[in-house]
């Protein structure tokens, strides 16, 4: 099963349209996870009519439009393994044992929030999976989103993908 992992896309205020690597990923995937801050309904639109299955939250720059069709946690069991969105965790300093006692019960939690890429594992086993955005870099030296496989109960091949500079 392909995983296509994205979060803070915030259109169209950080970018006028998606970053075409990331619209080509959409139809290939299997499972898309978007972790918040679509900033506009069009974009939420745009990824159920292109994704097969969406998996999708709300974030703070996400008004009543989006609240009132997104959950803020979301959750799924996805080829043996139980995975988990939320847009925040907080700050980085302690993310991985916050977010371990946040959510027992999960093998991977995606989120999104700050922009910056991350992977980690927290004691115990919780896979942390921030993609980063496709359209505001912030502080980093790209724009980018993640892929992954899920087969037989193990999350696998889990890349980031860095986008061309606009």
């Amino acid at each position: 099963m392909r995983l296509l992992l994205t979060t803070d896309t915030h259109l169209p205020k950080r970018a006028r349209q998606l970053p075409a690597p990331l619209l080509a990923e959409l139809p290939r995937a299997d499972v898309v996870f978007h972790a918040g801050d679509w900033v506009d309904t069009a974009t939420l639109d745009l990824f159920e009519e292109h994704s097969r299955r969406l998996i999708g939250v709300y974030g703070n720059n996400d008004g009543p439009e989006l609240r009132a069709r997104l959950p803020e946690v979301a959750y799924a069991d996805l080829g043996g393994l139980r995975f988990g969105a939320v847009h925040e965790t907080g700050p980085a300093q302690g993310r991985e044992a916050r977010c371990a006692a946040r959510f027992p019960d999960l093998d991977v939690l995606v989120f999104g929030h700050s922009h910056i890429p991350w992977d980690t594992t927290a004691p115990g086993g919780l896979r942390l999976l921030n993609p980063g955005s496709p359209t505001d870099r912030r502080r980093q030296p790209y724009c980018t989103y993640m892929t992954a496989t899920v087969a037989d109960g193990r999350l696998t091949d889990v890349e980031l993908h860095r986008l061309p500079p606009r």
